[in-house]
């Protein structure tokens, strides 16, 4: 009989312990959780028993969870540890991965980031037969990259892979300069991407580090994204050449883009996206929004919808359709409106060539 692994979860929030524990016990691996509301409580099942892995809220009365992970770390140097918290602090999460945690939580709020979450619990779990990062989601190196940027943070992503080591450097939510072996910037990152597995760790900020990559994190994992889908086809060198160019990777050359949404049919119809957290969500919003304009039509005579437009400071969207597809595109805030509609009229010519 498979023995289960063991999870203790600490956290001072009963709600939040039923409601955790719940959540990890529909892993694959079935593990068995227990849980403790203290530090000190913490610390003695620790010493009853054997986990495999300690989840802990940094933020617990009396004990709290930094000093809990610093004794762990050092009377149990192989268990798996993983912060968690509500709070968006860097210099908590700094002083956490300083300690040796595997992996920095914020407590997830939406179903995507759930089921990242326990992606990376079941990982960390030591199910790394599949492939994948330690502590990262199986084959998503992608998202945890992303993860920090939308979150704004700055730090530094180091990864191994066997022998093999990349960095990734992280400034205010931007992509600073990346390494891997004699490589740099771009080159060094896409080769990063590229790895099947291994396993990461985040270092402290270091936002000296020369700048060696000014594309928007979106479009460059667009890019990588769209490369990785091509190499999967086994197109070979020679063939390259004489290979269809994927209207994708077309649209990641787009000067400003930062994501883009493909949607056929009406609700449930096909959906492609590139360089979104929660495509989901996103294609939702989209369709609605089409929707409800689509009504107007009549009742305005205005004739067909051609294109929305939206401005905002972090982002600008154009909702537009063509030859049954619709889109959603996210824009640099930095375009104007006329830069915006130049570029959304190369991005439906790009298409329907």
């Amino acid at each position: 009989m498979e023995r289960r692994p063991k999870i203790l979860l600490a956290d001072d929030d009963p709600d939040l312990l039923a409601l955790y524990g719940d959540i990890l016990t529909q892993l694959p691996s079935r593990p068995e959780v227990q849980t403790a509301t203290t530090g000190v409580r913490t610390l003695a099942m620790l010493e009853s028993e054997t986990f495999q892995l300690l989840i802990c809220d940094l933020r617990m009365p009396k004990m709290d969870g930094l000093q809990v992970l610093a004794i762990v770390r050092r009377k149990y140097p192989q268990m798996r540890t993983v912060a968690l918290t509500a709070e968006l602090d860097e210099q908590l999460r700094s002083r956490a991965y300083a300690l040796g945690v595997d992996l920095f939580w914020y407590k997830p709020g939406t179903d995507q980031e759930t089921r990242m979450f326990m992606a990376c619990i079941e990982s960390l779990l030591g199910r790394e037969s599949e492939g994948g990062f330690r502590g990262v989601q199986s084959k998503s190196l992608m998202d945890i990259i992303q993860l920090e940027c939308i979150s704004q943070s700055s730090s530094v992503l180091r990864i191994s892979n066997g022998p093999r080591t990349g960095k990734i450097w992280i400034l205010s939510g931007e992509l600073l300069d990346a390494e891997a072996g004699d490589l740099r910037g771009e080159a060094a990152l896409y080769k990063i991407l590229s790895w099947k597995g291994g396993g990461f760790e985040t270092l402290p900020a270091e936002p000296d580090q020369p700048r060696t990559i000014f594309k928007s994190y979106n479009a460059l994992l667009l890019e990588s994204a769209q490369a990785l889908d091509e190499s999967r086809g086994a197109v070979m060198p020679e063939e390259r050449s004489a290979a269809p160019v994927s209207p994708l990777t077309q649209l990641s050359q787009v000067e400003g883009l930062e994501f883009v949404l493909t949607m056929k049919g009406g609700p449930g119809g096909e959906q492609v996206a590139r360089g979104l957290e929660n495509p989901e969500r996103m294609g939702e919003w989209a369709r609605q929004s089409l929707e409800r304009f689509r009504s107007l039509e009549d009742r305005l005579g205005a004739g067909p919808l051609e294109q929305i437009e939206g401005f905002g400071l972090q982002r600008h969207i154009t909702l537009a359709s063509q030859d049954e597809t619709d889109f959603c595109v996210g824009w640099k805030p930095s375009l104007t409106q006329d830069q915006v509609r130049e570029m959304m009229k190369k991005v439906l010519a790009l298409w329907a060539f």
